[in-house]
C-alpha cells in the first residue's frame, strides 16, 4: 500500500505520480521557509542548493526502487544548513565576504581595467556584448562598469549623459505609483476595482475609451496618477 514511499521494482505509474506530487510539494515549502528571493539576484549559495535539492529528490523520482524518506530527510537537512548559513551571513558582515564576491570594477572614470577583466575571466568581446545589451554602447558616455555578484554587470554613466528628469525640468508631476489591474482576459478583478472605484465607474470608464463591456478587453490597469492602460482582445 506504501510502496510509493517505501519503494519496490514493481512501482506502478500512480506510485510514481504520487512521489512527483509529494516532491513538488516538499520542494515548495522549503522554497517558502527559507523566503523569497529574487531570481536575479542568486549567488552561489543559492546555485549549490539549487543543484543539491534537484539532485536529491530528482532520483526517487526516476528509480521506483529508492526509499523516499532518505532523499526527504536529506533534503530537509540541506535546507536547514542553507537557510542556517544565510541566517549567519546576514548578521555576519565578515562570514558574508566568504560566501559572497565582492563586486569587481570593470571600467572606472572611462578607462576599461585590463587586470580587473582578466581577475573576472572576461574576454573584451563579451565585456562589449554585456555593454551593448546595456544600451552603452558608447563608450565614451560610461563613468563606471561593475561586475556585480550574481554576475550581470551593471553601468553608471557619466551625469552629462543621464536622462533629464522631471527635478531638473524643474516640474513635479504626481506618482504614478503602483499599477492596480481591473479587467484581464475579459474579466473584472472586483477586488481591486473595490479599491480605487465602483463597477458603475469602470463600466463608465470602458465606454469612454470605446469599449462596449469588460470581454473586449483583454487587460486593464489603472495607476495611482490615475493613468488608464487597455490593450483590446484580439478578434
Amino acid at each position: 500500500m506504501f510502496d510509493f514511499w517505501m519503494g519496490s521494482e514493481t512501482l506502478p505509474i500512480y506510485g510514481f505520480m504520487i512521489r512527483a506530487g509529494i516532491v513538488y510539494v516538499y520542494i515548495f515549502l522549503i522554497v517558502k521557509v527559507l523566503g523569497q528571493r529574487s531570481m536575479g539576484s542568486i549567488d552561489a549559495l543559492d546555485f549549490i542548493f539549487g543543484v543539491v535539492i534537484g539532485d536529491i529528490l530528482g532520483e526517487p523520482l526516476t528509480d521506483g526502487e529508492l526509499p523516499l524518506s532518505g532523499p526527504v530527510a536529506a533534503a530537509a537537512l540541506t535546507a536547514g544548513l542553507h537557510l542556517t548559513l544565510s541566517i549567519v551571513a546576514l548578521h555576519t558582515p565578515r562570514f558574508r565576504r566568504i560566501i559572497e564576491d565582492e563586486p569587481i570594477i570593470l571600467m572606472k572614470h572611462g578607462e576599461i581595467l585590463h587586470d580587473e577583466l582578466r581577475k573576472a575571466k572576461i574576454t573584451l568581446e563579451s565585456f562589449l556584448m554585456d555593454l551593448r545589451l546595456r544600451s552603452a554602447s558608447d563608450l565614451s558616455e560610461i563613468d563606471y562598469a561593475i561586475l556585480e555578484m550574481n554576475g550581470t554587470i551593471s553601468v553608471i554613466k557619466k551625469s552629462k549623459y543621464d536622462a533629464a528628469t522631471p527635478n531638473d525640468l524643474q516640474q513635479s508631476p504626481r506618482s504614478k505609483g503602483y499599477s492596480s489591474v481591473l479587467i484581464e482576459d475579459g474579466h473584472i478583478i472586483e477586488a481591486n476595482v473595490r479599491k480605487v472605484g465602483t463597477l458603475d465607474w469602470l463600466r463608465g470608464t470602458i465606454q469612454q475609451y470605446g469599449y462596449s463591456n469588460a470581454e473586449d478587453i483583454f487587460l486593464l490597469t489603472l495607476d495611482e496618477a490615475g493613468n488608464v492602460f487597455i490593450s483590446p482582445k484580439k478578434k
